[in-house]
């Protein structure tokens, strides 16, 4: 006579730790199930439900499993009887009696131990498939990881899975995420982390093995034209347009050499910083053709005793240091929004009064969203009342734009303000390229890092009415020369 299941789990349920144990894997068992279903169906898709789904349900499976053989441990200990003794208690002798395929008994625990490894191999399988989505990075841990899941989701990387760039490849790799995962909820949960999160990420994996799978540096050549579009904080919010020839070039092809040069696999360029953020830049050694090393001092800090914690060869991050989670500044941030059309620039003085709205508090998001709301309407309630019936649904586009933009950008939990974050394409003064390529890094000979803005773009067009702009050279001597000079005198304006 066949062992059924009920059968089973009363023999081996011998006293409460027994049952409990039965009671945790058969209902964790079930419930796994239920919910794997739901979530393939895409019934279900919360990344909290996925954290039950796959790490308490099976941790929970486990625990039952355990505690089974501990309840006979404990039953035995105290009876004084042998597992032979409590097996003949428990089960019949038709369970017990051995036949050509092995006892009854014999067969249901081997049949339960194959589940059990089927189940927990897919249930680990499914936990890691899960812990590799966007969604569980982005929405597990709220609290901490809201700020880069905003930003993720409209950045250029935002198809690329998280995994891709802050887990490497191979077994020891994947470990080591984990171990740091596993670290990262105890800090979550226990309050541990700091605010803002401190940057760079240490845990990425190298740029050779991540941007450049797409991003193949010996094949970026010849230039490419860009213009960036500026509006007046004047009443018609006047567009002032600069125009770039940015050279990309690798270096590969003499006389050719553009921003990409810095990462060209020929050549290596080492730099140590003050501190972990990379701001302030004591030295950089670049390597030369005939084999030596040309090294450039920062003279700011010679009489100082800095000693570098990490020197670096410079890879991609160190210029796009936000290629994913991109924190706007708030004037660019109106500026993209007018250009795409979603704010209308048609409204008096839009671009003043969207980036006075975006600047007028730093506080939880509902009350941001309430002054940004107040301030457009108040202002042209007051000053340009006609407009409220013809270009009502514009201001009211402009405000929900407005407040998605501060949601993205701005999270007071995490201290999170405009420009936490700086970005390092960014032309800011002392920061960007200007962090190497200034007259306090110096050689031997104290000759500058060539800091000539025509290194890596030519200027069409500064600050212009239209987007290119014809610029007479100051002297007809060297016309190439003067234009460079001058170019480079208006480019520089913008930093003094």
């Amino acid at each position: 006579m066949k062992l059924k299941y009920l059968h089973f789990v009363r023999g081996v349920s011998i006293n409460q730790i027994g049952k409990l144990g039965m009671v945790l894997t058969t209902s964790s068992f079930i419930t796994f199930i239920f919910l794997e279903v739901l979530r393939m169906m895409k019934v279900i898709t919360n990344s909290y439900v996925g954290l039950i789904t796959y790490l308490l349900l099976p941790s929970l499976f486990v625990v039952g499993l355990i505690l089974i053989p501990i309840g006979w441990y404990k039953y035995r200990v105290s009876t004084g009887k042998s597992t032979k003794e409590l097996l003949a208690t428990r089960f019949d002798q038709n369970d017990l009696q051995k036949s050509r395929l092995g006892a009854s008994l014999v067969r249901t625990v081997l049949l339960f131990t194959i589940i059990n490894i089927l189940f927990l191999s897919i249930a680990s399988m499914r936990t890691l498939s899960f812990m590799d989505e966007a969604e569980f990075c982005g929405t597990a841990c709220h609290s901490v990881m809201s700020p880069e899941w905003a930003t993720y989701q409209v950045s250029p990387h935002s198809r690329v899975a998280c995994v891709q760039c802050h887990v490497g490849e191979g077994a020891g790799a994947l470990i080591n995420s984990k171990l740091n995962g596993a670290w990262q909820m105890i800090s979550a949960s226990l309050n541990l982390y700091e605010r803002p999160i401190p940057t760079p990420v240490h845990q990425l994996r190298p740029s050779r093995e991540t941007c450049e799978k797409c991003h193949w540096p010996n094949k970026f050549y010849g230039s490419k034209l860009k213009s960036f579009v500026t509006y007046q904080n004047d009443e018609k919010s006047t567009p002032l347009y600069s125009t770039l020839v940015l050279k990309i070039d690798d270096g590969e092809e003499v006389g050719k050499a553009g921003i990409h040069w810095h990462i060209n696999d020929k050549n290596t360029v080492k730099y140590a910083s003050v501190d972990d953020k990379r701001e302030e830049i004591i030295w950089v050694e670049v390597d030369q053709p005939d084999g030596s090393v040309k090294r450039f001092q920062n003279k700011k800090l010679n009489d100082l005793e800095i000693k570098s914690e990490e020197t670096r060869i410079m890879d991609c991050v160190d210029c796009h240091n936000r290629a994913t989670h991109i924190y706007e500044d708030p004037e660019k941030a109106v500026d993209k929004r007018i250009r795409k059309g979603l704010i209308d620039r048609s409204l008096p003085f839009i671009k003043r009064e969207s980036l006075g709205a975006l600047l007028s508090s730093f506080t939880d998001s509902e009350t941001a969203s309430n002054i940004i709301t107040n301030r457009l309407n108040s202002f042209y309630r007051k000053n340009y009342p006609d407009l409220l019936g013809v270009k009502g649904e514009a201001i009211d586009k402009a405000t929900e734009v407005l407040k998605t933009v501060y949601k993205t950008n701005i999270h007071v939990g995490m201290n999170i303000d405009w420009n936490t974050y700086p970005n390092y394409l960014n032309h800011d003064k002392d920061s960007g390229c200007f962090r190497c390529h200034n007259n306090n890094m110096v050689d031997v000979e104290n000759k500058p890092i060539n800091s000539d803005c025509t290194l890596c773009h030519s200027i069409l067009a500064y600050d212009s009415k239209e987007p290119f702009q014809y610029i007479k050279p100051v002297s007809s001597a060297d016309k190439d020369s003067a234009m460079h000079v001058y170019l480079q005198e208006e480019f520089l304006k913008s930093f003094n």
